[in-house]
């Protein structure tokens, strides 16, 4: 869940609880089973909200899942800023991301559902990977680590294959592992101009935890 504001008045507090509860139910049924036929007495039943207050929150469905889905992408965001923040190397800081966000199938498996239930659409997100991996792209073009043209096509690239990575290892759990996201990471360093060699190292690189 990402964080937000922390509201000032018993009100507004309980007000935040209601919505984030509502969120929080909205971001199952789009891990399970995604957004078709789910009513909004099913939402309210799961959040364990009243279907009256639905309205005070959210003018629709659509409305909901559409902050479901923003609020796992800055979830998403927030995790790869704090694991690379002391991380220099731009290069370095896109394939850390990169391995990262492949082993969200183990790591934060609905996270990962739901990134691949959305789909292509994350890439015109202002929140989560995609801004990110476009600045660490840029700076890496600026630093002279990635030989490019257009950053907007290698974020396509790496953002279409983290969501087929994402979707062979949630539903072919024994073709891939750890390893493979490792791999991915090296096969777009080397797309993006670099020698095999160093792609290898910094693919392979103890990544960072959690504090």
């Amino acid at each position: 869940m990402a964080e937000a504001p922390k509201p000032t008045s018993r009100l507004e507090r309980r007000k935040t609880r209601t919505r984030q509860a509502l969120i929080d139910a909205a971001r199952t049924f789009l891990a399970r089973q995604g957004m078709a036929e789910v009513s909004i007495q099913e939402l309210t039943e799961a959040a364990d909200v009243g279907f009256g207050s639905f309205y005070n929150h959210f003018g629709s469905k659509d409305e909901l899942f559409h902050a479901a889905i923003a609020d796992v992408l800055e979830e998403h965001g927030q995790l790869l800023d704090e694991l690379t923040a002391d991380i220099e190397d731009p290069a370095e800081v896109f394939a850390a991301s990169v391995r990262l966000t492949g082993r969200l199938v183990d790591t934060h498996p609905q996270i990962a559902r739901v990134l691949t239930r959305t789909g292509l659409p994350y890439l015109d997100s202002d929140k989560g990977l995609a801004p990110r991996a476009l600045r660490d792209i840029r700076r890496a073009m600026d630093a002279g680590r990635f030989r490019l043209g257009n950053p907007y096509v290698a974020l396509a690239g790496a953002g279409g294959s983290l969501l087929g990575f994402l979707q062979l290892w949630l539903e072919h759990p024994d073709l891939v592992d750890e390893g493979s996201a490792d791999e991915l990471a090296e096969q777009l360093l080397r797309m993006y101009g670099m020698n095999h060699q160093e792609a290898h190292t910094i693919a392979h690189r103890p990544l960072p935890v959690a504090r």
